[in-house]
């Protein structure tokens, strides 16, 4: 099944369109990757200065979930990318 032609990446407002399509794959599992470990960073932060009380493995698991929700991404958007260029 064919899909849109690849685009023309030699052509800059072709580019620039494809950039902004680019930008909008999988952005929520990004953002939410970024937010989760910010968050991650605070409780660490928090367990450093405050709340010593907080175990150790909270905010590395925090922070872990959130890198894999930004790999997830990654992931996502090569795999989009690599679709567009076959004409999927």
């Amino acid at each position: 099944m064919e899909g849109r032609p690849p685009p023309n990446l030699k052509d800059p407002l072709a580019l620039a369109a494809y950039r902004r399509e680019l930008r909008g794959v999988a952005s929520g599992v990004r953002w939410g990757g970024i937010g989760i470990t910010l968050i991650g960073a605070m409780v660490a932060a928090l367990r450093a200065w405050a709340w010593p009380a907080i175990p150790v493995l909270i905010p590395m698991i925090v922070v872990a979930w959130g890198m894999l929700l930004m790999l997830t991404a990654i992931a996502l958007r090569t795999a989009y990318h690599a679709r567009r260029m076959r004409g999927q």
